[in-house]
């Protein structure tokens, strides 16, 4: 693998499972600039197309779900791992899900269900995007619907 910092190669320092081995997180070193970075691999197997609620098409894109999850996340006990750990079960739903396109409601109900048990500030926080709330009326019902699970 080529160093980002000044393109010579690199070696593998040291490497780990993650994702109960879904990922692998390398560690490397630049033989040249002796610059360390690392590299994270996993088998590229989500290749659907998102259909959105307009009807739009786009390909399935993973930092896509990241961003909009680190959102949620914002300043809230929940670490990078458990965020990576939640898109890489959504992305096991969608494999699961067994079709060349998949509804955006597919993806976003799946991630809010995982959310609603993590944390209830981050499930909020995603379903007032995802729900695209109007107004404060359709915010306190979400609320309510969360605290009557309870």
């Amino acid at each position: 693998m080529r160093c980002p910092y000044c393109t010579g190669e690199s070696a593998v320092i040291d490497t780990r499972e993650l994702d109960n081995g879904e990922t692998i997180r390398r560690r490397r070193r630049c033989k040249h600039c002796d610059r360390r970075f690392t590299t994270y691999e996993r088998v590229e197997s989500v290749n659907v197309m998102v259909v959105k609620k307009n009807g739009d098409r786009e390909p399935y894109d993973r930092e896509k779900l990241l961003r909009g999850l680190r959102v949620a996340a914002y300043k809230r006990p929940i670490s990078a791992d458990v965020i990576e750990t939640l898109v890489t079960e959504v992305e096991a739903a969608l494999i699961a899900y067994d079709a060349l396109e998949v509804p955006s409601s597919v993806i976003g109900e799946q991630m809010m269900e995982r959310l609603r048990s993590l944390d209830e500030v981050a499930y909020i926080r995603f379903a007032s995007v995802y729900r695209s709330f109007s107004d404060l009326g359709k915010l306190r019902e979400a609320v309510e619907e969360l605290m009557e699970k309870e």
